[in-house]
């Protein structure tokens, strides 16, 4: 039941306005997948969703549910579906880190090239201000929509699988310590010996330098276009409501904040009781 619980209160909340007004930023991809499932609900309830999204993207198309905005980027759909192919093919092919690492900083660099399309698009951004939306919800692992939140100044609800570098769990400053709370890559579980604890405090230390790496372009993109100086984390500690699609099949149990809510398994199929 706690698995849906974050769900269900968000949909409340809309429940109880009349025709609300939900902006949508997406992430392209299979993330784009498990989002648009809760758009269509909010749609069915009444409510007008917009979503903004590139003119060129993988599953980011039009929709008979709710509104889809596109602005221009400066690549094709031959070079997305190309892009995702070989990201696709070469994970299969090698486990090699920094092949697969070179393939996703690729699409980092277009995902980057796209936001700052969107925020220079001075006629869609003229109609997103004028369109006096109530919220806006979005998919923050690469933070387009953090910045358009901030610039929009609307309360803001993640719908999410997670930041690089725990960098979510940090933004709600949940507490995360390393001597039960496995770092990505460690290949450790919530329960190490001492020098898995180690591996793993040193593996936490590294994760600044990580981030900042990562997100090098958006803070620059962020800063210049809010006109301050921007921390991804504190940019992300904005939010109103963090909606995480973990599930404990992949994950341990950890300690998060009152505005954290778990709600993996919303994507699993509701199937009717095998008969006896």
């Amino acid at each position: 039941h706690q698995v849906h619980a974050g769900l269900v209160l968000f949909l409340a909340f809309w429940s109880l306005a009349d025709g609300g007004k939900l902006l949508v930023v997406p992430q392209d991809g299979s993330h784009w997948l498990s989002m648009r499932m809760v758009l269509e609900k909010l749609w069915e309830k009444g409510h007008e969703i917009v979503a903004v999204v590139p003119d060129a993207a993988l599953f980011l198309k039009s929709s008979q549910s709710f509104t889809i905005k596109t602005y221009s980027v400066p690549y094709s759909q031959e070079f997305v579906d190309k892009s995702y192919q070989e990201l696709g093919e070469k994970s299969f092919e090698t486990l090699r880190l920094s092949i697969l690492l070179s393939n996703i900083s690729e699409l980092t660099n277009m995902f980057s090239s796209a936001c700052q399309h969107l925020l220079s698009s001075k006629e869609l951004m003229k109609y997103l201000q004028d369109s006096k939306f109530d919220a806006i919800m979005m998919d923050p692992v690469l933070p387009c929509g953090p910045i358009l939140a901030e610039y929009l100044s609307l309360p803001s609800v993640y719908f999410m699988r997670g930041l690089p570098c725990t960098l979510d769990y940090k933004a709600t400053q949940a507490p995360s310590p390393a001597s039960y709370v496995p770092r990505t890559f460690s290949s450790a579980s919530d329960h190490m010996t001492f020098p898995e604890r180690v591996k793993n405090f040193l593996i936490g230390l590294s994760e600044p330098l990580l981030c900042h790496l990562f997100y090098l372009k958006y803070k620059s993109l962020a800063s210049e276009f809010l006109q301050r100086d921007v921390t991804m984390q504190e940019l992300f500690s904005q939010a109103s409501v963090w909606l995480m699609r973990y599930d404990f099949v992949f994950e341990y149990p950890r300690p998060i904040m009152p505005n954290m809510v778990y709600i993996g398994g919303i994507n699993c199929q509701q199937k009717q009781p095998l008969s006896k």
